[in-house]
């Protein structure tokens, strides 16, 4: 019985535990209802703690739901704490709105690292798109000072990025140097702005990856898809540990498998309702379920670009 007992112990610490720490909606795919469903595909481990819990994302005309709050997530870690079930390999974040909550999951980062000092934060610093914030501005300089320092590994949008540097990136030299300043305002490794208007082409989307603290520089250019989408970030973090996590050594093939992960869930998404006059937000939710097999095993359509190694 004894013997049994630690086979199925040494069997969990082979797989990796995750403390995901993001958004819930009841219908719908964003924050943690993008990422668990991937992160489960691949034999991860993933106790999720929503950040908040609402009836569906924000575009659509009507949203209800209750927000955590800062001694919300406390107790939460806290009981976990207290029955020694808090050694994660990985802790990932993604939507946060309020600035002490924020604080605390820096708190709590940090004390997950005194369990497991070789355990990797993946940031998702949520703030905004397209030139506007869809958080309180407040966030940013908790992000900046507090977040930025501790994270491994830095998934900024484009703006998200230029905010947190205040730099703008019109250029893809622009977007080098900002993964540079990231790189160097704390410990991260990585640095990846996933998607972004970088450079002349208006038919592509550009994806820059900073590995190393800058030493490894992979590009991707990704046809873009006429549609906006809700939770693809969600889709690509997810996708990136994942492969991070598979692929150490080899940041070009993580860069091509997270970029066609998400590529092939969104191209699908799209499919799903290009003949629909005015699709509403729930005809455009993620089409994720039903992209099961792109999840496993990603197409080999879109090919990364190793600018510096």
């Amino acid at each position: 019985m004894l013997t049994t007992r630690l086979i199925d112990m040494a069997k969990m610490e082979e797989t990796p535990r995750i403390l995901s720490i993001q958004s819930h909606v009841v219908c719908g795919y964003v924050g943690n209802k993008s990422s668990v469903f991937p992160l489960h595909l691949h034999g991860f481990q993933v106790d999720a703690i929503n950040s908040v819990q609402l009836s569906n994302h924000t575009q659509y005309p009507n949203v209800k739901g209750q927000i955590l709050k800062a001694n919300d997530v406390t107790e939460l870690y806290e009981a976990l704490k207290s029955n020694k079930v808090n050694h994660y390999n990985y802790v990932t974040t993604g939507y946060v709105g309020d600035p002490s909550f924020l604080e605390t999951l820096a708190r709590t980062v940090r004390d997950l690292r005194e369990k497991n000092p070789s355990i990797k934060y993946y940031c998702d610093p949520v703030m905004g798109d397209n030139g506007h914030f869809y958080v309180p501005e407040e966030l940013l300089s908790v992000y900046r000072n507090t977040i930025v320092p501790i994270a491994d590994v830095l998934l900024p949008n484009q703006f998200e990025a230029e905010q947190l540097s205040g730099h703008t990136i019109a250029t893809e030299e622009d977007g080098w140097k900002v993964c540079d300043w990231l790189h160097s305002r704390g410990k991260a490794e990585t640095v990846v702005i996933t998607s972004g208007e970088i450079g002349s082409s208006s038919n592509e989307i550009v994806s820059m990856g900073s590995f190393k603290r800058g030493a490894t520089r992979v590009k991707v250019s990704i046809p873009k898809i006429p549609s906006s989408f809700t939770g693809s970030g969600d889709v690509f973090a997810a996708a990136f540990l994942i492969w991070s996590h598979k692929l150490p050594d080899n940041p070009k093939m993580v860069m091509e498998k997270t970029v066609n992960t998400t590529y092939a869930v969104l191209a699908r998404t799209f499919e799903s309702f290009r003949d629909i006059c005015e699709p509403n937000s729930f005809e455009k939710e993620l089409k994720l379920i039903q992209s099961k097999l792109d999840l496993e095993n990603p197409p080999d359509k879109i090919k990364a670009v190793v600018v510096k190694e």
